[in-house]
């Protein structure tokens, strides 16, 4: 038997903490010493802390987690349910990096304000692309919202492109609509790779359209270098030099895909926005 130091430490846990879970009948000692009052536990106990502890992670109060024990949880039960939690933390991690992300994308795109710009921006005409896409709603404009969408979509497109032996003839290119009816300020996005002539929607499988979008007489385009989830002090960057020069915006930006490696902070885009024609 061990002592109540002994089985603490075994079981990674303070002394406090079982004698507080002692006086709740949560976990009793396997033995009281009736004179000196002294608590002694088993090795077997390790295994009932073991799922408090775990239970507890999970959420549950102790009352709850009394309540599951004396229903003796399995083994596999007390795993799922781990798991589970598992998968919500990782997911909470996740949003809280990316919110932590674009807080930091704003504060360059604020402490920018002001200074002269060092992107290039060139206006130029784009050539009409006969695509292949598959396209989603986004909730918004927002990165937070584009990246979870226009991602996966890539993924399947670039899948069946390769399935069906097709090679694109140029870089990805990304445009975006106002998608009516989906809710304030959801946008249709457009995940697209160009093809040859001969390709047909049918080879690509369902849900895959192949278009072909029009050309653009003048465009303002400038290089972003780094994942999209940081375009935004370059976005507002091209939307001062379009104001300050007198021109007025004809749409959404396209993202023409320069390089994509699996470093994002290494990735190319070309932003192209198209401009109203000039009066």
């Amino acid at each position: 038997m061990f002592t109540i130091g002994d089985f603490a430490k075994h079981g990674r846990v303070s002394v406090r903490m079982l004698r507080h879970y002692d006086a709740i009948g949560l976990l009793r000692p396997a033995r009281v010493d009736p004179a000196s009052g002294y608590r002694y536990y088993e090795a077997g106990q390790l295994a009932r802390l073991n799922r408090v502890i775990a239970l507890k992670e999970l959420g549950f109060s102790l009352d709850q987690v009394g309540s599951i024990l004396d229903e003796r949880l399995g083994a596999e039960e007390l795993r799922g349910m781990l798991r589970l939690r598992r998968a919500e933390l990782e997911s909470a991690v996740a949003a809280a990096a990316a919110r932590l992300t674009q807080v930091e994308t704003r504060l360059r795109t604020i402490e920018s304000e002001g200074s002269m710009s060092t992107v290039d921006i060139v206006v130029k005409s784009l050539p009409p692309v006969r695509l292949a896409e598959l396209s989603g709603v986004a909730g918004s404009y927002e990165p937070q919202d584009i990246g979870p969408v226009i991602g996966p979509l890539y993924d399947e497109l670039c899948r069946r492109i390769e399935a069906a032996g097709v090679v694109p003839t140029g870089p990805g290119i990304a445009y975006y609509e106002d998608a009516p009816g989906a809710g304030a300020g959801a946008v249709l996005v457009h995940a697209g790779l160009p093809v040859g002539a001969s390709v047909r929607a049918e080879t690509l499988g369902g849900g895959v359209r192949v278009v072909e979008l029009p050309g653009v007489e003048r465009a303002a385009t400038v290089v972003h270098r780094g994942a999209m989830d940081g375009v935004l002090p370059t976005a507002q960057a091209l939307a001062r030099w379009i104001d300050a020069n007198g021109h007025r915006s004809a749409g959404y930006a396209r993202e023409l895909t320069l390089a994509c490696p699996e470093d994002r902070a290494q990735w190319v885009t070309e932003l192209q926005e198209p401009l109203a024609p000039e009066v």
